[in-house]
Order: structure tokens, then C-alpha cells, then sequence
């Protein structure tokens, strides 16, 4: 049987406009980006939109629920807070970025914007006849700025001491100089010094100049690089410097030749780092320089017999500023930037570097990149 509409129940014209506006007003919100919902005076929540869902990482119905139910947040101390007893004593809209909500037992950090829905504007929370809540995921831009923080704070204490150095030994210098007390030895000493640490300066500037590149995405562009062509390259570069210190050096290519599709200058600097690296912690023996080609990959190793790196140190050797305990090591002017850099750089490749290392029988670090084509 069909159910007629008795004459009394025909919508009004006042009715149906109101219908409209508000099928009109809940598919605006919908289509927001920002997860936005709105509660009553109490708390519990009347409209919500797609992005507020995705947020809470749910298809449930969220309608009617408390607000702390379904938002249970704390501060970055761990505190709970009450958004609703928070929301009651507002008196204009606040904004919160330190906010952590646990989704799926990963914590996220949200900023929030809590806004009160008033009758009148005289200010009193009384008035209240609800509130709007718009919230934003943050996770990601906080951490980036936490860790861009604490790099800036790790540089400058890096920094300073060869600066100190570097300053104080060319005001001994100059107060020698001054005093005409000096002699030729004190002041060669004192130069070479002085120029050790500007060169440090240098090699720590250069470091940071390159991560800035790859962290901006400069020279990103992927270009066909003949992997032949790029290894003789760089091995005539670095020959010289291995055979200064007395080391045999040698480049292994494979009857093959191919090509791989990368940022060439992102590949030079990486394997720069594994040439350099190897020449400074091998005091005699040699360094290897392979290109080992299959029919789908191409992979780069540099193998050194230097002083070789313990299996705890392996673990942390892509850390920023880290350096291994060993004195031998220590004896190094390294910056302690350099595998952190080439790591970001072989991420930006779309690779990892695979690792083969022993106390006192050297080191082999290795990269694999897809291979493009063959050479004729």
C-alpha cells in the first residue's frame, strides 16, 4: 500500500529552501580538505565532514558522540586535555599546535582550531550554542622543524670549536708578531694550525651546501650517464691522491657497458665520499674502484684495505656528526657529515648502501642502481 502525503504535510516553501541550503552547506564541507566538525553546547558532535574520518582513520558514525571520545588528545607533556572543558571557557576562537592524538597506536600531532558558535557577540560564553573544531595533521611539518632545529643547534656547537681554534691561533700569531718574540718554527706551526681548521671550515661547508642541495631537490633531474665514462672519470681524479699517500689504486670494469638513469651530480658526490672515505682511513695497501654490471642492475663498490669499521659502529656511521671512538679515526679531520650526506643522497637515488667491514681488514661500500641500457 502507498502512503499518500496528507495535504497538512507538503513541504513549505520556507522548508524546502532551508533543505537546500543545508544539502548545499554539508557538500561544502565535505569537499573540504581540513577535517572540520561542529558539537552542541555539551560537546557532542552534530556535523562532521569526509576529512575529519580520514583524520580518525574510521567509517564509523561519529554523530552524537562526545567530542573527547572521539578526539582523546594530550599535550607534548603526555597531559589529557578536555577539548570540551577547553571549548566552554572560550570566549573568542584559539588555535593549538600541540596537540598528539593516537591513531591506530601511532601518535600524530594535530593543530586545532577551536572556534565557539555564538547567539549574540557580547563575548559570553554563555551564549554558546555550540562550538567548531577544525583540525590539521601535523606530524610531519613538526618533525621537520624539531629536526631542522636541532641540526642548526648540532652545526653551530660543531662550528665553534674550529673557529675558536682557528681565531685563537692567528691572535697568538699576531701577539707574537707584536712582541717580535716568534720564530720561524712557532710560526709555521701556528699557521698550519690555523689552516688545518679553515680547511675543516671548508670540507663542513661543502657538506652542508650538498644535503641543502638534496634536501631542496636541486639537480634532481635524471640524466643517462655512461657508467664506463663516469668511473674512469673519477678514477683519474682520484688516482693521484691515493698514490700520494703510497697506496695502490685500481678501477675493475666488467666487459659490459651500460648506462644508468640518474641525477649526476647526486652520483659523483656519493661516490666521491666512497673514494675519499677510503684514501683517508688506509694508511697502506689499496683502494678498489668496481662497476659490476648484470642485465637489470648496475652496482658501484669502493673497497679500501684501510682500518676497517667495528659492527657497533656500522650501526650509527649514517648518523649526523657521528665519528667512530677509534683513535685511528679520530687522528682524521673528518666532519662527521659526510656518510650522513652520501645516505640522503642515495635515498634521493632511490638506492641504500650496502656495507662489508672488519676491524683491520678495510671496508666496502657499495650502491646498486637499476640498469638503463646497454652501450653499443
Amino acid at each position: 500500500m502507498k502512503l499518500r502525503r496528507k495535504p497538512d504535510d507538503t513541504p513549505t516553501p520556507a522548508a524546502s529552501t532551508a533543505a537546500l541550503q543545508h544539502e548545499r552547506t554539508m557538500t561544502l564541507i565535505n569537499n573540504l580538505s581540513e577535517a572540520i566538525m561542529s558539537t552542541d553546547e555539551h560537546g557532542h558532535i552534530t556535523v562532521y565532514n569526509a576529512a575529519m574520518l580520514n583524520l580518525l582513520d574510521t567509517n564509523t558514525a561519529i554523530e552524537n558522540q562526545p567530542i573527547d571520545t572521539v578526539l582523546p588528545v594530550s599535550d607534548t607533556t603526555g597531559s589529557r586535555i578536555s577539548l570540551i572543558k577547553l571549548m566552554q571557557k572560550l570566549t573568542a576562537s584559539i588555535m593549538r599546535d600541540d596537540l598528539i592524538l593516537d591513531i591506530s597506536g601511532e601518535p600524530i600531532r594535530l593543530e586545532m582550531t577551536l572556534s565557539p558558535i555564538r547567539r549574540s557577540y557580547d563575548g559570553s560564553s554563555a551564549d554558546s550554542e555550540g562550538y567548531i573544531v577544525i583540525a590539521r595533521d601535523i606530524t610531519t611539518s613538526k618533525s621537520l622543524e624539531e629536526e631542522r632545529d636541532e641540526f642548526i643547534s648540532v652545526v653551530s656547537h660543531e662550528l665553534r670549536t674550529p673557529i675558536t681554534i682557528a681565531e685563537a691561533t692567528i691572535s697568538n700569531v699576531q701577539l707574537m708578531m707584536d712582541r717580535g718574540t716568534f720564530s720561524g718554527d712557532h710560526l709555521k706551526t701556528a699557521v698550519d694550525t690555523a689552516h688545518d681548521q679553515v680547511m675543516f671550515l671548508a670540507r663542513m661547508v661543502n657538506d652542508l651546501s650538498t644535503l641543502s642541495r638534496a634536501e631542496r631537490g636541486i639537480a634532481d633531474e635524471a640524466e643517462e650517464i655512461s657508467v664506463a665514462e663516469l668511473a674512469r672519470s673519477m678514477a683519474t681524479e682520484y688516482k693521484p691522491q691515493a698514490e700520494g699517500k703510497g697506496l695502490k689504486f685500481t678501477l675493475n670494469l666488467g666487459s659490459k657497458r651500460g648506462t644508468v638513469l640518474a641525477s649526476r651530480l647526486y652520483l659523483q658526490e656519493l661516490l666521491q665520499n666512497f673514494i675519499t672515505n677510503a684514501i683517508k682511513y688506509t694508511k697502506e695497501g689499496s683502494v678498489i674502484f668496481s662497476v659490476q654490471e648484470t642485465d637489470d642492475s648496475i652496482q658501484f663498490t669502493v673497497k679500501d684495505s684501510g682500518i676497517g669499521i667495528s659492527k657497533a659502529d656500522q650501526k650509527r656511521i649514517f648518523e649526523r656528526f657521528y665519528r667512530a671512538e677509534d683513535y685511528r679515526t679520530r687522528e682524521t679531520s673528518g666532519t662527521g657529515l659526510g656518510l650522513y650526506v652520501t645516505a640522503k643522497l642515495a635515498k634521493k637515488l632511490g638506492t641504500t648502501i650496502e656495507i662489508e667491514s672488519r676491524l683491520n681488514h678495510g671496508s666496502s661500500f657499495s650502491i646498486k642502481l637499476p640498469r638503463h641500457s646497454k652501450e653499443s
